[in-house]
């Protein structure tokens, strides 16, 4: 079934239904559209953040505490 047999469907089916029903169906279609919208939204922040340079730096963090640093050793 291709895009446009779809949503010609729905128009037929719509313009059968009540007025309320219809407004049902509309705002049922505006909710999966915005979810649509923000997991499109989402994958593209991951996408950016996955190939981006910010973070490198936390891949090769330099110790810069060791034991000989510590004052009181406590033994549990």
């Amino acid at each position: 079934m291709t895009r446009q047999i779809i949503i010609e469907r729905i128009i037929k089916i719509m313009e059968q239904l009540p007025e309320n029903k219809a407004i049902e169906i509309s705002d049922f279609s505006d909710f999966i559209f915005k979810c649509f919208e923000k997991q499109e939204l989402a994958r593209g922040i991951q996408k950016l953040v996955s190939g981006s340079q910010t973070f490198e730096f936390l891949k090769c963090e330099e110790e810069i505490y060791s034991l000989a640093d510590l004052k009181e050793v406590y033994n549990f």
